[in-house]
């Protein structure tokens, strides 16, 4: 916008005529032609004002054989859009073929059932806005779900509660505090389409993005009719009360698919824009589309239509919303070269070289469903990948699965088998024992078998191997053995994450106890299934997740910045203890064929603190950690050097 109107721009190369498209109040459309320069279409119009609703209609081709699929009788999105208004009304009207003919273009009109895009003023009073700007090292990530996390919560007005202004309660903050949180990773917040297959269900998580610009109009108290476009100053006050609270935002992006889907799935924005720009179509049958990400079709980030989209959306997200990271959903999708990973993609150059994301948390999911996929401890050297291997061995290990001591030692160390080799440090480790898709923490130890009968597909979505225990019983019981073995399986696997070298991230509501009936794949369910429910607190485990979290805080051996190199630390005092030690139960060095035992369920560790200096500048303390997944107890002895190890008596059971 300009203080005279507004520029409108569309960049594709396969249109013929492009009409900008103003909708008013009460629904009435005015049409607009824009000029062609250079495969960029244009308008300038005076007068316009924010909160001005638009759109496109983009004619061109029909011909879907050939990847062009433009349909003037659709109105579609701008790709740039800030705001996006209103929700999709699912009907034939959507798509640009006709139902029973998919080689013949529909001629109806879809405005009345789609969204629209907003002019927004970008104005906005950040007043002393800083950013965290926290070490990884001492990063504590939280997941979160905008709307999950505060619909139940009692001290939140109604009015407020799934909002991003609930999110930013100050009991909410207060609780994120208590904990530890450093920064709070949401969801994709970014405006994506609820699916309404027409039995009830949503999509709740929100990877279905139709708008990378806009932040979503469902989590904002009032961006409708009567404040077109609050979503942004919503989001921007969440920030900034995040920010004063000392908490950074991440931001879970999704720029590998969108939300239009397949050959048959709706004409919304990109697809009828330039499809074969946007796109992976399938070589020799550009009718279909690549799946390389399980949604029926995959963002052409090697594109230059599309690469530019993504880069302006990460520089608008951090320089106009403030947000610090973003974790990137899929990954491997963005560097995709057909069917291989291209880690010196333009995508990864343009990335590493950038002076706006320089110091922006770059965290990937780092694998998709294409050919080599698993891309785990190959991401260049400024960003950090959620670490698969990590959930699996913890939970594997304290189910009680012997012969795991090696494997959890590696993990438990910051993971050097995956990212010394690159020159990076044990923080490009994202540790986590549970996220959004999978069994929550409770669920966990509560649940051998996933029980996912409510989504409506006879429980054969989600992962069927989760490395679960449910303990002795499947899901709730009143025994009070088991239930005091599940609390105490809970506190392993915390402290297990929290403790381990690298970044840890928690899942929201683990900390509550919370439990999704032993959903592992909530992500239709916009219900009590999978929001928070406050009033059922376990403030057992939210006071232990509280002293654990100072515990990490206030001790750097629990947060190194390098890897352990197993040297003595203070040989000129004559100790010849090194900065790790790892300990048999008799107190003798593990070594040799003893890492080989294929029975073996505990592990002990010791962890000097001299060399490591505390943010006081004292001297570290030294720390004794055992893991013991075994059934029975295990006595271990304190290693000796001349004498017991010196010891403060700090614990957390």
């Amino acid at each position: 916008m300009t203080p005279e109107g507004a520029d409108f721009a569309l960049v594709s190369t396969t249109a013929t005529a492009v009409d900008l498209c103003l909708v008013d109040n009460a629904g009435v459309e005015t049409l607009h032609p824009m000029a062609l320069d250079d495969e960029v279409w244009t308008a300038h119009l005076p007068g316009l004002r924010a909160g001005q609703r638009y759109g496109y209609r983009v004619d061109g081709p029909w011909e879907p054989a050939r990847g062009l699929r433009h349909n003037p009788h659709k109105f579609l999105l701008d790709p740039y859009a800030k705001a996006i208004d209103g929700r999709l009304i699912w009907g034939p009207e959507l798509y640009a073929f006709d139902l029973n003919d998919p080689s013949t273009p529909d001629m109806r009109d879809n405005r009345s059932q789609t969204f629209v895009s907003v002019l927004v003023d970008t104005a906005y009073d950040w007043e002393t806005d800083t950013r965290p700007a926290t070490p990884l090292n001492r990063t504590v990530i939280y997941e979160a779900h905008v709307k999950g996390m505060t619909r139940l919560h009692p001290d939140v007005p109604a009015l407020e509660r799934g909002t991003y202004a609930g999110l930013v309660h100050p009991s909410v903050i207060a609780h994120l505090k208590r904990i530890g949180v450093t920064a709070v990773e949401l969801l994709p917040v970014q405006q994506f389409v609820t699916d309404e297959p027409g039995d009830g269900r949503s999509n709740y998580w929100g990877y279905n993005p139709i708008g990378y610009f806009a932040p979503h109009n469902a989590y904002a108290v009032d961006s409708g009719v009567l404040r077109p476009g609050g979503q942004v100053a919503e989001f921007k006050d969440m920030v900034k009360a995040l920010h004063q609270a000392g908490i950074e935002v991440i931001l879970d992006v999704v720029y590998n698919h969108s939300a239009e889907g397949g050959a048959d799935g709706p004409n919304l924005c990109f697809r009828g824009i330039d499809n074969s720009a946007y796109y992976h179509l399938v070589p020799g049958d550009e009718a279909n589309y690549q799946d390389y990400t399980g949604t029926r079709n995959t963002l052409n980030v090697g594109s230059p239509t599309v690469l530019r989209m993504v880069m302006d959306s990460l520089h608008y997200w951090v320089e106009e919303m403030h947000v610090d990271g973003f974790r990137f959903d899929l990954a491997p999708a963005l560097a995709r070269a057909s069917d291989r990973v291209d880690m010196l993609s333009a995508f990864f150059e343009l990335i590493n070289a950038d002076p706006v994301l320089d110091g922006v948390k770059l965290i990937a999911e780092p694998w998709d469903l294409g050919p080599e996929g698993y891309q785990l401890g190959n991401f260049p050297l400024r960003w950090v990948e959620w670490n698969g291997k990590f959930r699996d061995v913890a939970r594997d290990f304290w189910r009680g699965t012997p012969g795991l001591t090696a494997e959890l030692a590696n993990r438990l160390t910051g993971s050097a088998d995956l990212y010394q080799d690159d020159g990076r440090q044990p923080s490009a480790s994202v540790n986590f024992v549970t996220a959004h898709d999978g069994f929550t923490l409770r669920d966990l130890v509560s649940y051998d078998h996933k029980h996912n009968m409510a989504n409506g597909e006879d429980d054969r979505d989600g992962e069927p191997n989760n490395y679960s225990w449910n303990c002795g019983a499947e899901g709730p019981t009143t025994d009070p053995e088991i239930t005091a073995l599940r609390a105490r399986q809970m506190r392993n696997l915390m402290i297990t994450c929290v403790l381990a070298q690298g970044v840890p991230m928690l899942r929201h509501g683990d900390e509550l106890g919370h439990s999704q009936g032993g959903n592992n794949n909530a992500y239709c369910q916009d219900n009590e299934i999978s929001w928070i429910n406050w009033a059922l607190a376990d403030e057992n485990m939210i006071d232990f997740s509280s002293k654990l979290a100072t515990l990490r805080r206030d001790h750097p051996v629990f947060r190194r910045r390098t890897y352990f190199d197993g040297r003595p630390v203070a040989p000129a005092e004559g100790l010849r203890l090194p900065d790790i030690l790892w300990l048999n139960a008799d107190g003798s060095p593990r070594s040799g064929s003893q890492w080989d035992q294929s029975w073996g369920k505990s592990l002990a560790c010791y962890l000097s603190g001299r060399g490591v200096r505390t943010r006081r500048n004292e001297p570290e303390d030294d720390f004794l950690i055992v893991f013991n997944a075994s059934s029975k107890d295990v006595l271990h002895q304190t290693p000796k050097e001349g004498g017991v190890i010196p010891s403060k008596q700090q614990h957390v059971e």
